[in-house]
């Protein structure tokens, strides 16, 4: 194993990809996403090999007759890696090196690498770094002497040297002094992630003034492109999977008197790695303590409904699976089936169909996030001192004014808005409120 991996990464390597599907499955779809995967990490496709399987194979996952008829292929196609669309043991990948002799990816490992490639700022790179880690460390066989030097049997006499003073004697194991390495980075990553976390956290919450909505969606859904056409924002984007993985946040304004944050999230796809929903969870508690939550959908892709499926099961593992959601049917410049359009538009009657590209439709969804943001509307008496120019601002900006009596030193001021806007108002200490007409 070690042989064929001297590095992770698949940048220009040769590819040849495999599904196995173990019961009723769209193999195209599988070997779809993948190829896109494979070529986001820079790799070639140079063959794709899908076979049923009735279960799998302890020491092979597709058995061993189609592992030598793969072999003879990797040989055919001069491949240098063949990536698997399914989670490997660290068993069957070492017996599969061995048959193939060429290095061997599952899927996790696969998108672990392209998030290492994407990570900028230093968050992300310490996430995907905690990721990797967690997800390699169950699989170590003397992979990582990169890690540290190491002494030889009697140790190294310099301050710290491995062997010296305090380790545990001369003979260890490669294997065990990898571990302890690799288990002090995790601790020294979490510890700082930590840190970071409690102050994302912190600004999170403090928001408390401002209506929270999140972007989620499937990766290359065009959540990034919106962001930038409503914001001005200037994230990142490109046609490929994953193209940013940092959150941005942004006040936006879709009517005149109304202000909500507006913040992107790292996109989805189908079985994203545990360690990567757990390590980047301080990103994802922008959609966690959102007030509303936008399903931003490529209708344009023959697997949307397979992509929202996908969205929605990384939701619900984050407890995100009953937040108020506006399904945000994007790309509808580029697509080729109206009848996919059509149906999902019938099933879901609440969605909103734009090209964040274009422009088109982003009026209607504009009314839409109003009506989110002022939920059903009420009829409010507020009576307030005149001096509280505070209540009667908030009155003008974000309600419909019927009518206004002054006194000698207080107003009373009948607007209709909407109930969500009740908890602001409040905070604001009108003398009284007064719910007139539901």
């Amino acid at each position: 194993m070690e042989k064929f991996r001297q590095t992770l990464k698949v940048k220009k390597e040769r590819a040849i990809l495999v599904a196995a599907i173990l019961s009723r499955s769209n193999g195209a779809d599988d070997l779809a996403e993948l190829t896109a995967l494979a070529e986001s990490a820079g790799a070639v496709v140079v063959d794709r090999f899908q076979q049923k399987i009735r279960a799998i194979n302890a020491s092979t996952y597709i058995g061993k007759g189609k592992a030598g008829q793969l072999a003879r292929r990797a040989k055919k196609y001069e491949a240098d890696v063949v990536i698997f669309d399914n989670d490997l043991s660290p068993a069957q990948i070492r017996e599969l090196e061995k048959i193939l002799e060429v290095k061997v990816l599952d899927r996790s490992e696969l998108i672990l690498d392209i998030f290492a490639t994407r990570a900028k700022t230093r968050q992300a790179k310490l996430q995907v770094e905690l990721a990797q880690l967690e997800y390699t460390y169950p699989r170590l066989t003397r992979m990582w002497s990169h890690l540290d030097t190491v002494a030889g049997v009697g140790g190294g006499t310099a301050a710290g040297a491995v062997g010296g003073i305090g380790t545990r004697g001369p003979g260890e194991q490669q294997l065990e002094i990898d571990r302890r390495l690799v288990n002090k980075r995790l601790s020294e990553l979490k510890r700082e992630l930590a840190g970071i976390d409690k102050r994302k956290l912190r600004e999170i919450k403090g928001r408390h003034g401002l209506f929270k909505i999140c972007l989620v969606g499937y990766t290359n859904a065009g959540k990034s492109t919106l962001l930038n056409t409503l914001t001005d924002a200037g994230a990142f984007v490109e046609d490929r999977l994953f193209a940013t993985l940092d959150t941005r946040t942004r006040k936006w304004s879709p009517r005149k008197g109304v202000e909500v944050l507006l913040s992107d999230t790292v996109g989805f796809v189908r079985k994203l790695p545990h360690q990567l929903v757990a390590s980047f969870k301080a990103t994802l508690e922008e959609a966690v303590n959102a007030d509303l939550l936008l399903h931003v959908i490529d209708v344009s892709s023959d697997d949307a409904l397979g992509q929202m499926e996908s969205v929605n099961a990384v939701l619900d593992e984050i407890d995100c699976g009953r937040k108020p959601t506006l399904l945000v049917l994007n790309k509808v410049d580029a697509i080729k089936d109206i009848s996919q359009l059509e149906m999902i538009e019938t099933v879901h009657p609440d969605s909103v169909s734009i090209s964040a590209k274009t422009g088109l439709g982003l009026d209607a969804f504009a009314q839409k996030i109003v009506e989110c943001y002022e939920g059903s509307e009420v009829v409010l008496r507020v009576r307030s001192h005149q001096s509280n120019g505070k209540v009667q601002s908030f009155l003008r900006a974000h309600g419909r004014i019927i009518n206004e009596q002054y006194g000698d030193s207080s107003v009373i001021i009948d607007v209709r808005m909407g109930q969500n806007q009740l908890p602001e108002l409040q905070r604001l200490k009108p003398d009284t409120l007064e719910i007139v007409q539901h």
